[in-house]
């Protein structure tokens, strides 16, 4: 057994038993490497990675590699997912080197942590090969070494650095943010949505970005790209048609395949996404998708104490997406006499439906419309059958060997989950929904919370929680507490937005740069750094903080956050039209400036029919206050015994409406 065993990660706990004599990150494995002036060798994955699997598999696991690894490294193992701070500064290095990045990430250090080498995932041979050499190398040219690791550790310092821009006079215009989406509409795949070709990730918050740009903006084209993508995502393999919730990304351009590990932080965004998205424009398969997201959720990612777990493996028995597949003869084991309609609804063949012999994946071609046509039923009768056989192939499926869990949980993440809920509860009114946001948000005060300071992570075998968080987790929290409090108009909750938001300026805003680091000045000092600012599958922490600071400025009236979101605002403009989709919370931010926000406040004795009602109609620019009583400056001299609903903008409100209809129309169309 190595260094591994007292770790709470159970991604390092994984390769407890490797022959490889593994360290976690820390000050005796970088001590280490100083005394005995040894190379470093980093390996960064996490719990739910196929290929970290294969690669441990084929190297780790191996006692003639394992002894090269042990004679010429100090071997460090990282859980991206509780060290992100590692990972961003190694993933940063690889990208440079090598133009792409991923995990497994492995980069070899100086015994300074400076790094010379990187890659993603190498075979054994491969892998051996590169150890010997890089082995070589730093013992007959160290002056060599050390030259690439400055000039790499410079890069590293620079990669996703802005330039401070002095404030200005110039108004962002429609003209500006046309051009962005112009430039981004390049990207788009007209005939299977979403991005690029293969793999092909769902990048919700780009989808939202777009399609409150289509409705603002009313523009078809973009309009068009959005329904298409949020149909074939749900439509394809990737969502997982029996027990609900996306896998993390399809490795083709069809969305059929997917890489099948399960992550919360996807299917918290995509929560959000279809219920938003049935507000826009109300599909009820997008209401069906949200549904089945939370009960995968609740389910399966939920702990007993109300926190959300990680993720689910892609594997299990070793073989990936065994608990997700069928062959047809498994099918009609099951079903029997109603295999055929299953297998034509989910294209079930007896070749099997991928590479994989005699294997489906299922996914869907047509509406319930089309396809009961074709087959003499009404669209009730189709989806009564296939949902009551669904239920039986989820059943049986149940009693299968389940994909391993990663049960980290994680402040960042839940808060986007914490987030989807409370917007399903916006679209969808369902009081489950409420509930159980508001048991999640209670579970994260209690555990994760500290005074005014985040804890990164809990498991319930670490007490007192578990490491200080990051950005992310700041601007997360904050987020999601603050939708909370536009569903329950409870002031605690935006509160306690403001106070992590006031630590996250006191501890990560970096003023003469204009910038948020994503490490607290309190955190251990690493060999850079870094500011997270390019958007990927989740925000990046700096837009996401942006976004809370414009909304807590307008909230409390706060010209220090509101300057500050500006100055954000301002610093990544430049670059917001390079590829929309490396910048799109920035771009909805953009969207709020040239758009415009408006703060409807419902006060009152009864005010949750109203506010209910206003959710109905779909306004992406604006938030949300009101209550019987309440401290926030815009709901002063607004409380009485009727109910009223006032529209507010640029500090100015509108005439007070008893109806929503009246309210609405104070609204720009």
């Amino acid at each position: 057994m190595n260094h591994l065993a007292n770790s709470t990660s159970p991604y390092l706990l994984q390769h407890v038993n490797n022959p490889v004599d593994w360290y976690p990150w820390g000050p005796e494995a970088l001590q280490k490497a100083k005394d005995e002036n040894k190379l470093i060798l980093v390996s960064i994955g996490y719990s739910a990675c196929h290929w970290c699997h294969v690669m441990e598999h084929e190297s780790f696991e191996d006692e003639q590699v394992a002894a090269v690894m042990n004679e010429y490294f100090v071997c460090i193992k990282v859980d991206r997912e509780e060290r992100p701070d590692v990972d961003q500064i190694y993933m940063s290095a690889v990208q440079l080197m090598t133009g792409r990045g991923g995990w497994p990430l492995n980069c070899i250090c100086l015994p300074d942590q400076r790094p010379i080498y990187g890659g993603t995932y190498f075979r054994k041979n491969d892998w051996v090969s590169l150890l010997f050499n890089l082995a070589d190398f730093y013992k007959t040219k160290p002056e060599e070494a050390e030259d690439y690791a400055v000039r790499l550790t410079e890069g590293i310092n620079m990669y996703e650095a802005v330039d401070f821009v002095p404030p200005h006079d110039k108004e962002y215009t429609r003209g500006d943010l046309q051009t962005i989406i112009n430039n981004w509409k390049k990207y788009f795949d007209k005939k299977e949505g979403g991005f690029g070709g293969a793999p092909k990730f769902p990048m919700p918050n780009s989808i939202q970005c777009l399609m409150r740009y289509a409705h603002l903006a009313k523009d078809a084209e973009v309009d068009h790209a959005v329904k298409l993508t949020l149909q074939n995502m749900a439509f394809g393999g990737i969502y997982d048609h029996v027990g609900g919730g996306f896998a993390r990304y399809a490795v083709d351009g069809r969305w059929h395949v997917p890489h099948f590990e399960k992550m919360l932080y996807d299917n918290g965004q995509l929560l959000s996404l279809y219920a938003e998205a049935y507000t826009w424009w109300p599909n009820p398969l997008y209401r069906k998708v949200a549904g089945e997201i939370t009960q995968f959720v609740m389910r399966e990612l939920t702990s007993p104490e109300g926190g959300f777990y990680s993720a689910l493996d892609a594997d299990s028995e070793g073989v990936e997406g065994k608990f997700y597949t069928f062959t047809k003869t498994d099918i009609e084991l099951i079903l029997d006499d109603d295999a055929d309609l299953f297998s034509i609804y989910y294209n079930i063949t007896d070749e099997g439906n991928w590479e994989e012999e005699e294997t489906n994946v299922l996914f869907r071609k047509r509406d319930d419309a089309e396809l009961a046509a074709q087959l003499g039923l009404s669209a009730e009768e189709l989806l009564a059958k296939v949902e009551a056989s669904r239920q039986k192939v989820f059943e049986a499926r149940s009693s299968r060997v389940r994909p391993g869990l990663d049960n980290k949980i994680l402040a960042s993440w839940n808060g986007l989950m914490l987030k989807g809920l409370c917007d399903a509860y916006r679209a969808f009114g369902d009081a489950d929904y409420l509930e159980y946001a508001l048991s999640n948000a209670n579970f994260i005060v209690d555990n994760m919370i500290a005074g005014d300071k985040l804890l990164r992570l809990f498991k319930p075998d670490v007490k007192g929680g578990n490491g200080q968080a990051f950005l992310d987790d700041y601007a997360n929290i904050a987020d999601a507490f603050t939708a909370l409090y536009e569903v329950t108009f409870d002031e605690k909750w935006v509160q306690l937005a403001k106070t992590l938001t006031d630590t996250a300026i006191n501890n990560f805003y970096d003023e003469e740069g204009g910038i948020f680091f994503y490490t607290s000045a309190n955190d251990e000092q690493l060999i850079a750094r870094k500011s997270e600012i390019m958007d990927g599958v989740t925000p990046a922490s700096n837009s996401a903080m942006a976004r809370v600071l414009k909304k807590l400025g307008l909230l409390f009236d706060n010209e220090r956050y509101l300057e500050i979101s500006a100055q954000l605002l301002r610093n990544i403009m430049p670059h917001l039209g390079k590829y929309g989709s490396s910048y799109s919370n920035w771009i909805m931010l953009l969207t709020d400036e040239v758009f415009g926000v408006y703060e409807v406040a419902v006060t009152g004795m009864v005010t949750e029919p109203l506010r209910k009602e206003i959710e109905q109609t779909y306004i992406p620019n604006k938030i949300m206050l009101g209550g019987s009583e309440g401290s926030l400056p815009l709901l002063q001299g607004k409380f009485g015994n009727e109910t009223k609903i006032y529209v507010c903008r640029d500090k100015t409100c509108g005439l007070p409406a008893d109806n929503t209809a009246d309210a609405l129309k104070q609204i720009e169309a």
